[in-house]
């Protein structure tokens, strides 16, 4: 095992991306509504925040061409992409030509997109945003949600998609959890 150590002023950009890619992530579309207009792009920082009050967050680039119309709309939909949804998130990663023609949708109870074959999808208003380094962290209240449990989960590990075998679920999360801080976990 080796070890990168150095002041965080000094952290090699490389190495913090190569280290950082070791943690799995899953793959969303965070999307909403510029006017009439679905707009939305590929995210893979994204996570549950709070129970009470339902939050989550989710963080973009300041770069991001996107970012700002969302903000601007004050609500977006969150979609948890499925296994076979590889194209659909490489179609929201990139700029430039109409992401949603190739990207069949309905609306969410906000009018953002819900994007057809995702795992999972949460419907939330902008309830705050933090400027944090060359990101912002948005954190948006939960007003609706659904899921499908039909797929295993997109995944991004080491710059590339990865794939998980179905797991076997546990219908009794109490059950699963066998250390004894269960307040740590959400």
């Amino acid at each position: 095992m080796s070890a990168v150590s150095a002041p965080a002023a000094e952290v090699d950009q490389h190495d913090f991306r190569r280290v950082l890619g070791r943690f799995c992530t899953g793959v969303t579309v965070i999307a909403g509504l510029d006017g009439a207009q679905p707009v939305g792009f590929t995210c893979q920082s994204f996570a549950a925040l709070s129970l009470d009050p339902p939050l989550v967050l989710f963080c973009p680039g300041k770069s991001s061409r996107t970012w700002p119309l969302l903000a601007a709309s004050g609500s977006f939909c969150v979609n948890v992409l499925a296994q076979p949804q590889q194209a659909v998130s490489s179609v929201f990663g990139r700029g430039g030509a109409d992401k949603f023609a190739e990207a069949p949708w309905r609306p969410a109870p906000s009018g953002s997109p819900v994007l057809e074959g995702v795992l999972a999808w949460i419907d939330c208003t902008v309830e705050t945003v933090h400027e944090a380094g060359d990101h912002y962290v948005v954190i948006g209240r939960v007003n609706s949600l659904g899921e499908s449990d039909e797929d295993s989960p997109l995944l991004f590990y080491q710059g590339s998609y990865a794939n998980v075998e179905r797991l076997t679920r546990t219908e009794d999360l109490e059950d699963f959890l066998t250390w004894p801080c269960h307040d740590d976990w959400m």
